[in-house]
């Protein structure tokens, strides 16, 4: 059996942003937005939880905020922080998040087509995942793998095996395993017999 278990990255630095005079673009200040002094406190405790005592290998996004998640549970493995940017979160496409509708998000789950400006779609964050999280399962049968990432394109991922809703329920084989509503360090462990097959999904309560 291989065992995924999917992290939301800890809590980010936008909470404390104050003035930021930079000539960097939207997408490349969010890629570059660290963790906050109490995500790093958060990710550590996590990470030390006994349900990650003896991971194989971690991969995570391009974006600061899921590296410095991730290198608490390699730490504890004595293991490197793989990194691919096809785990990065969903691009909006904006210049300015005046550009952004207040249904944006909602609209984006009930519509997989729609997307803003230079932006991706539903389709598109959803093949690029699912693109990289078959790679990371078929390196790694009969492991237990930790993925650090970020909401919506995890969201978008599950949809591969489960009805997920926005800000609904989340449900596995006619089951609810999900109320839907993300926090930091939201964790999902998923289990895969030896033909690849998801059999097994749970929202692990680890706070």
């Amino acid at each position: 059996m291989t065992t995924v278990y999917l992290v939301r990255h800890s809590e980010g630095f936008k909470s404390l942003e104050g003035i930021f005079k930079t000539n960097d673009s939207i997408q490349l200040i969010n890629e570059k937005s660290p963790l906050s002094y109490n995500g790093e406190k958060l990710a550590e405790k996590i990470a030390n939880n006994k349900e990650f005592s003896d991971i194989d290998v971690v991969w995570c996004s391009n974006y600061a905020r899921t590296m410095s998640t991730a290198k608490y549970f390699a730490i504890n493995s004595d293991l490197k922080v793989n990194l691919d940017d096809r785990l990065g979160e969903r691009i909006h496409g904006i210049n300015t998040w005046k550009e952004l509708s207040v249904d944006f998000e909602e609209r984006q789950f009930l519509d997989k087509t729609y997307k803003i400006g230079f932006g991706e779609n539903q389709v598109e964050v959803r093949n690029r995942m699912e693109e990289v999280f078959d790679e990371i399962l078929n390196a790694n049968l009969n492991k237990r793998i930790v993925i650090v990432g970020h909401s919506t394109a995890f969201a978008f991922l599950l949809k591969k095996w489960c009805v997920v809703n926005y800000d609904k329920p989340y449900m596995f084989n006619g089951k609810v395993f999900f109320d839907g509503k993300w926090n930091y360090c939201e964790t999902f462990k998923l289990e895969f017999n030896d033909n690849k097959e998801l059999i097994n999904i749970k929202n692990i309560n680890i706070y």
